[in-house]
């Protein structure tokens, strides 16, 4: 069984995905904030072009200026791009007026990260103006359905335009795929027009609020249940669902405001949060994991702890570290780690251990969102690994940094 939690109490929105019971992904949103910035357009200002770093800061009107790398400035289709990589400064000069999408929140002390490679997603599709080029998701199964899906694509869009098709067109009609299409163009067509009276820095578009990602890039055929304990929230999610996925909206379920234990307590996912983000972490065998995370590095130590296993110790560190790898990939998940990630599992005598231990995470970080990458053992016998992070929020939400010791925690 998996379900959708959707919960909005005292100005905050959660959001859960629960699967037999347990807690997969969490994200939340404030009412008084102005949500997220990734994906959000802006006519931004280049407040000065850096030719030994290939970068320049445009002013967006956020706190800080954003970064603009000169791969994010290049021609969106690779074949398109120069054989030479130019200088920035062949690119942009201060004061010019540039249109700049949000790829990566603010973190700590840095700013946003932009590009000028526009992408616009959809239920089914998602729109790159300047791409001109067709892509399928991976995860659409057989080769004749994403040729198909890639035909309805090809002929849908016009000269320059890029299309990405996703997950959720399989098995769609071309009708459904191109009114996506349809309503993506108007959408960046709109954009351009705002950007041609608009004065830099300001705002061009932002992404939608949280319900209205979720629907759009987490409700499938998969989801068995969507409980909404809110009644205005319910009503549009309602509305979102019919327009996006009609087939799906006898899932949606109003979970009763006034029952005396709320939406997540009724389902622990509270419970379930607060353990995913203790510093220490039990696993059903025994043993533990213990997570020293900083703002671009988190190291993660496995440990047998209490567990001593039945037959042999290569037997018994091997079943900590697998259990410990499936424990890790979730909460990778859940607490939204990016960066360097190094795993330092018991050591294991066999290599074919080692082996099915990284095959095992491979395979279990498939189905993470956000782009990870497993690079494999260290000669010291670590696991390396990458996951790329483009918000702040989750750990930041749980966990207030001491005013007194600013997170050092020595007396």
């Amino acid at each position: 069984m998996k379900q959708m939690l959707v919960q909005g109490r005292g100005g905050v929105l959660k959001t859960a995905i629960m699967q037999d019971g347990r807690l997969l992904e969490y994200d939340m949103e404030r009412s008084d904030s102005d949500g997220e910035l990734v994906g959000s357009l802006f006519k931004g200002r280049v407040v000065n072009v850096l030719p030994g770093m290939q970068a320049a800061f445009v002013d967006i009107g956020q706190a800080k200026n954003a970064f603009l790398y000169i791969d994010d400035c290049l021609h969106p289709h690779l074949e398109r791009q120069p054989k030479e990589k130019p200088s920035i400064t062949d690119l942009l000069r201060p004061s010019q007026s540039v249109i700049v999408q949000v790829v990566k929140e603010p973190l700590g002390t840095k700013g946003a990260r932009v590009t000028t490679h526009y992408s616009l997603p959809g239920r089914y599709l998602v729109y790159m103006p300047n791409a001109d080029y067709v892509g399928v998701s991976k995860k659409v199964n057989g080769e004749q359905e994403r040729a198909r899906l890639r035909a309805i694509a090809e002929s849908g869009r016009r000269p320059g335009e890029g299309v990405i098709v996703r997950t959720a067109a399989e098995g769609e009609a071309a009708d459904a795929l191109e009114a996506d299409l349809d309503r993506l163009r108007g959408l960046w067509t709109a954009i351009e027009r705002r950007a041609e009276t608009a004065s830099a820095p300001s705002e061009l578009h932002r992404e939608e609020g949280l319900i209205h990602r979720l629907v759009r890039d987490m409700l499938s055929a998969e989801i068995d249940e969507v409980w909404i304990d809110d009644k205005k929230r319910y009503a549009e999610t309602e509305q979102l669902v019919r327009r996006m996925a009609p087939a799906l909206l006898p899932r949606i379920r109003l979970y009763d405001p006034a029952a005396s234990a709320g939406l997540f307590e009724r389902y622990k996912a509270d419970k379930q949060l607060d353990e995913a983000f203790e510093r220490r972490i039990p696993l059903s065998c025994g043993g533990d994991l213990v997570w020293d995370q900083t703002e671009a590095l988190t190291v993660i130590d496995v440990n047998t702890g209490k567990f001593v296993g039945t037959r042999d110790l290569e037997d018994t560190v091997f079943r900590t570290n697998m259990e410990a790898a499936e424990q890790i990939a979730r909460l990778l998940r859940l607490r939204d780690v990016g960066g360097i990630i190094i795993i330092d599992f018991i050591d294991m005598d066999l290599e074919e251990h080692r082996a099915q231990i990284a095959r095992r995470m491979e395979e279990l970080l498939r189905s993470d969102r956000s782009k990870t990458q497993v690079a494999g053992w260290t000669k010291l016998g670590l696991l390396e690994l990458t996951r790329r992070k483009v918000r702040d929020q989750a750990l930041r939400e749980r966990r207030v940094i001491c005013p007194a010791c600013q997170g050092r925690g020595s007396v």
